[in-house]
């Protein structure tokens, strides 16, 4: 009986061991991936990394990781020359297979969210506009100011926010562009004016290049905080190597 006790006494001072030793070493895991994908992001407020499973050794041995989620925070995303910031990309990456050095992997599945902000869509349009909600899903309000005769005219549209394939350079499709588009403009009888208006209220914008390799835009809605995107994509890169 004596000796029984003291097995199981070293069974559990073992197990204690092998729990911190793994523990550690997935935190180890976490802030160093979290650390170089905020470094290849670019400009990046935040960055987060929660590795599943468990023990996470046995995992990291045979190089897979059942589940990583990704928590990201004003990531500035680039695309057509222009800079788009998301106050938050949230993704879930599926049967991660990692790199030899450990430094990353590729995802055989990975889907997630991402909200851009008012604010950085007034930044994005670039047309000196200024977006709100537009009170529905899938609206915005557009407020823009023009010059006719002499005077500045300040007018208030609902536009429909959408989710298009675009173009690559080639011509052939090339990932998802988000598109506003006012849904009226009132010209109120002034040659030029609803041309005028739109030129500052209907824009598109192209996120999909910025977004990790493998990563698309798959539906978007807008509501109080702002635009909502889905994502979603397979064989994505987690981080390079």
């Amino acid at each position: 009986m004596r000796i029984l006790r003291v097995v199981v006494i070293i069974a559990v001072v073992l197990g204690a061991l092998f729990t911190g030793v793994d523990r550690w070493s997935v935190n180890y895991a976490e802030n160093r991936l979290a650390d170089k994908i905020k470094a290849q992001r670019g400009t990046v407020a935040g960055s987060e990394v929660d590795i599943h499973g468990f023990p996470f050794l046995t995992q990291a041995l045979s190089h897979d990781l059942d589940r990583v989620d990704l928590k990201l925070r004003g990531v500035e995303v680039t695309a057509d020359g222009r800079k788009t910031r998301l106050s938050e990309l949230d993704a879930s990456f599926r049967g991660v297979k990692l790199d030899e050095d450990y430094g990353g992997g590729t995802a055989r599945r990975a889907e997630g969210s991402g909200l851009i902000s008012y604010a950085d869509l007034t930044a994005a349009s670039q047309t000196d506009a200024t977006l709100s909600y537009g009170g529905a899903p899938g609206k915005v309000k557009v407020t823009v100011a023009v010059e006719v005769f002499g005077r500045t005219l300040t007018r208030h549209v609902v536009s429909t926010v959408t989710l298009v394939d675009g173009e690559g350079t080639d011509g052939a499709k090339g990932g998802k562009t988000v598109r506003v588009r006012a849904d009226e403009v009132p010209g109120e009888g002034i040659p030029g004016l609803e041309r005028m208006i739109r030129k500052r209220t209907d824009f598109d914008r192209s996120l999909g290049d910025g977004l990790p390799a493998g990563l698309q835009l798959t539906a978007l809605t807008s509501d109080e905080a702002g635009l909502r995107l889905e994502l979603g994509g397979s064989n994505v890169v987690l981080a390079g190597s």
